[in-house]
């Protein structure tokens, strides 16, 4: 069993999104990222089988695809296939918990 202070990863960047690995096992992944108001983090996919979830643990923004944008607020959450277009843009200071099973 592991406890993570996510209170401890709460830093921002003005000049790009930070982030941090929480766990990593053969099983699934964990990373939080922090985007300050404005920035990016770039729609992409992943050519392998597998879910992802997104989690808003602060701030807001956009869920993004190749073609749309979502509204994401605080305790939102996004859940795709891998090979899905996707993306996060922050409106405001935004930390998002990145659940990736299996890891890459």
């Amino acid at each position: 069993m592991k406890k993570i202070a996510l209170s401890d990863t709460r830093e921002f960047s003005p000049i790009s999104m930070r982030s941090f690995v929480l766990h990593d096992s053969p099983y699934f992944k964990i990373i939080n990222f922090n985007l300050g108001a404005g920035q990016l983090f770039p729609v992409h996919s992943h050519q392998i089988e597998g879910q992802l979830s997104i989690v808003v643990l602060e701030g807001e923004g956009e869920f993004l695809t190749d073609d749309s944008a979502i509204p994401a607020l605080t305790g939102d959450m996004l859940v795709a296939d891998i090979s899905e277009p996707h993306g996060v843009k922050a409106t405001t200071d935004m930390r998002i918990i990145v659940t990736i099973a299996p890891p890459i």
